[in-house]
């Protein structure tokens, strides 16, 4: 399937794909909880959602490391995840810009 996402603007495409990646409870739930703890160990994320497996929760870590909003370091044999604080920022402005730019006005009433 060709979605022609070509035809879009840059900050476009990068919303989407933030958005995707949000679109998630899952993935809503870890950045909640990172933003809380500031830090965590990959074992003690999946125990925050026992009704995940590990590799659940891993396969949601994976995609939110890939989009940046998340970074983990090794520390021996465990992998610590934070949150990418620049990433969230830009992600928060760029939300708020796009619904600020969104006016009130009727539709269909």
């Amino acid at each position: 399937m060709y979605a022609k996402t070509a035809e879009f603007d840059a900050a476009q495409q990068q919303m989407a794909q933030y958005a995707k990646v949000l679109s998630h409870p899952a993935r809503l739930a870890i950045v909640q909880l990172l933003a809380r703890r500031q830090e965590c160990i990959v074992g003690d994320i999946a125990q925050e959602f026992p009704f995940l497996s590990r590799t659940t929760v891993s396969q949601h870590l994976q995609e939110l490391k890939n989009a940046g909003i998340i970074s983990g370091e090794i520390d021996g044999v465990k992998i610590c995840y934070c949150l990418n604080y620049d990433a969230i920022q830009a992600i928060n402005a760029m939300f708020k810009s796009f619904f600020k730019n969104i006016s009130e006005g009727s539709c269909c009433k």
